[in-house]
């Protein structure tokens, strides 16, 4: 790879497209639920039924997107544009998409079109995205630093979703109304557009020439070959050890905040009787706090092993989360006082699972390559976009399933005691249990820095034809590619 040095114009390009990535997720986990049942008239039913047939269609699209990003570089406008930014570029016009998911009084089928076309351009952008950082470097710590601004732009997207409803409401003299919504979409929709031209004029990746050195002697398949080794290509992965682990953590971590944001704004309301304001004011607050913890958890994970790092976070977020019920229970007095308490201890918890796995992501690919003597990071890519979208919309589809059979009922003021407490059940069980599945799995996550080091030297030996290495080597690529030492690179 090119030794070309990685800027600070680089860095801020390469994490300001998180604000369309994370950003997105954040407005989508947070609001849309709410604003389907409350304002649109959808049963949580229909809603789910929203995010399920999307999943099927992303379940062909991300793939693909992966796919084609890796090969692009074959054809003329992969030669002159980019295999991966190619993607980026023909998207821009196409982001603005977003602010149509949030016009009201349309039906079922509306809202259905407008969620997977976002959807589709979401994946479109992400997949080649999230191949970048190992496009641009291969050196531990500026992987690390490029997930670390990337994380720290999406908090800050974050926390603009959080308080963006609030402040309009505000704008429009204090009541709630679906308009709300629309503003917010069509605010999000103008700033993705400009953060994606930023993105793609000041990252880069490999030259065609590297990709072909590296593609050497690789066969070009027909359409139909391509869709089969597609799929055979994803479910290699899962065969990865530290891949499989690193999703296990991935998931505790960003299934629990996907649970715990799609009923959030239900507890506000309807438990605590407050109203879209204050929930949006709150969840702002935990953002905030979720920006600083990213700072502090970028030290650790370069200090200390990533693992303790997250079950550290996993233990913020479960006080965070004790806390709201406890306010719940105890109603002390000053009772908005008291709830920024857990709204502080969930941000410092989030903010740690939010950025490692991303980091620990990044060396992905490094992992894979010791087996395959292949670079697939478009691939890793598609399954990490695939699973955290598939997965997102799983949580979002429970809670909304969940909550209609606890007798939630679409555009009523008050709920039932039933519905009071299924919300309480799906806070508290849901995003706990979800937290310590990610625990356990951390327990077996043994990549950090010096490890990582090894594992690059090991695959320069490779790649220079040397065989034989040190016992305690053999011992650390084992354990982290889950493959005896005689089957590694290709064989």
């Amino acid at each position: 790879m090119s030794q070309r040095s990685v800027k600070p114009i680089n860095y801020l390009a390469y994490g300001a497209n998180d604000i369309l990535g994370a950003g997105s997720m954040a407005v989508i986990s947070g609001w849309i639920l709410f604003f389907y049942t409350t304002f649109c008239g959808l049963s949580a039913t229909q809603a789910a039924a929203i995010f399920a047939i999307a999943r099927l269609l992303d379940a062909i699209v991300s793939p693909i997107v992966g796919h084609l990003s890796d090969n692009f570089y074959r054809t003329r406008l992969g030669r002159r544009f980019g295999r991966r930014r190619f993607f980026l570029l023909i998207c821009i016009p196409l982001v603005p998409s977003f602010a149509l998911m949030w016009v009201s009084g349309q039906g079922f089928w509306y809202y259905l079109a407008t969620y997977v076309l976002f959807e589709t351009v979401y994946a479109i952008v992400l997949i080649p995205y999230e191949t970048l950082a190992a496009e641009m470097t291969k050196d531990y710590k500026i992987k690390a630093k490029l997930a670390g601004i990337r994380i720290l732009f999406a908090q800050s997207s974050a926390i603009a979703a959080g308080f963006l409803p609030a402040a309009i409401v505000g704008w429009a003299g204090g009541k709630d109304s679906a308009d709300t919504f629309f503003i917010m979409g069509v605010i999000f929709a103008v700033v993705f557009a400009v953060v994606l031209a930023f993105t793609w004029a000041f990252t880069y990746e490999r030259s065609v020439e590297e990709v072909e050195q590296m593609k050497a002697g690789e066969p070009v398949l027909t359409l139909g070959d391509s869709f089969r080794k597609l799929y055979s290509d994803l479910f290699s992965t899962l065969k990865i050890r530290a891949f499989r682990l690193h999703l296990g953590m991935y998931l505790g971590g960003y299934i629990s905040q996907d649970v715990f944001n799609a009923v959030f704004t239900y507890f506000i309301v309807f438990v605590l009787a407050g109203s879209v304001s204050e929930a949006s004011n709150l969840l702002g607050s935990m953002y905030i706090a979720q920006l600083f913890a990213v700072a502090m958890f970028i030290q650790l994970c370069l200090r200390i092993h990533p693992a303790p790092s997250y079950r550290l976070a996993v233990c913020f977020y479960i006080l965070g989360v004790l806390g709201f019920l406890a306010i719940h229970f105890v109603r002390p007095e000053n009772l908005h006082l008291w709830l920024f308490v857990p709204i502080i201890l969930s941000g410092l918890g989030r903010g740690g699972l939010n950025y490692i796995p991303w980091n620990t992501y990044n060396y992905m690919a490094d992992v894979d390559e010791v087996v395959t003597a292949k670079r697939r990071e478009g691939i890793f890519a598609g399954v990490m976009t695939f699973i955290r979208k598939a997965t997102q919309a799983a949580a979002v589809m429970g809670v909304g399933l969940i909550l209609e059979a606890g007798g939630f009922m679409p555009k009523a003021e008050t709920q039932s005691a039933e519905a009071i407490n299924t919300i309480l059940a799906v806070m508290g069980i849901g995003t706990i249990g979800v937290l310590l599945a990610g625990f356990a799995v951390s327990r077996r996550f043994q990549l950090d820095g010096p490890r990582h080091v090894i594992l690059m030297e090991e695959i320069a030996r490779f790649k220079e034809g040397q065989k034989e290495t040190t016992p305690e080597r053999r011992a650390i690529l084992e354990d982290l590619t889950g493959w005896k030492y005689e089957r590694l690179w290709g064989r």
